[in-house]
């Protein structure tokens, strides 16, 4: 957290992470691991 010169560029930067890992994450802990692969691959092709 030291890169950061200000808290205000802290802020803005968790946020957008936040949003990001949560978009990429979403129902992860929901389905079955061979559901979400599947799943996965079809969206992929």
């Amino acid at each position: 957290m030291q890169r950061f010169r200000s808290i205000e560029t802290l802020q803005k930067f968790a946020s957008i992470h936040a949003s990001v890992h949560n978009h990429f994450d979403q129902q992860h802990h929901l389905i079955s691991r061979h559901h979400f692969n599947s799943s996965r691959d079809v969206a992929l092709d």
